[in-house]
C-alpha cells in the first residue's frame, strides 16, 4: 500500500474528502519530523514510538584499498511498534 492507497482507504472508511486526508497525512509527517529535530520522541498510543538513535564515531576499513577510515557519529530516526500492535498479528 502506498500513500495514495492509504489516503483512499482512510477517505472511504471515514467519509472525509481525499484532499483533506492527504493534507492531514502530510502535516502529520511534517510534525513528526519537526518533533524529532527537537530531539523529542513521538508516541502514538497503540501504534508505536518514533525516536532518534545516536551512533558514536567508529573506525572502518575501505574494502578496496584496505585504508582505515574514521566514520563520524550519526543520528538517524527509528520506529518501534507498540506491544499491542505487534500482538495483533
Amino acid at each position: 500500500m502506498n500513500r495514495k492507497d492509504l489516503v483512499k482507504a482512510i477517505s472511504d472508511k471515514t467519509g472525509l474528502p481525499g484532499d483533506a486526508v492527504f493534507t492531514v497525512l502530510g502535516e502529520m509527517n511534517d510534525i513528526i519530523l519537526e518533533t524529532l529535530k527537537k530531539e523529542e520522541d513521538v508516541k502514538i498510543s497503540g501504534f508505536g514510538v518514533f525516536t532518534l538513535s545516536k551512533r558514536g564515531p567508529k573506525k572502518a576499513r575501505n574494502p578496496k584499498t584496505g585504508e582505515k577510515v574514521e566514520v563520524p557519529s550519526k543520528t538517524s530516526p527509528r520506529f518501534k511498534f507498540s506491544k499491542s500492535f505487534k500482538q495483533s498479528f
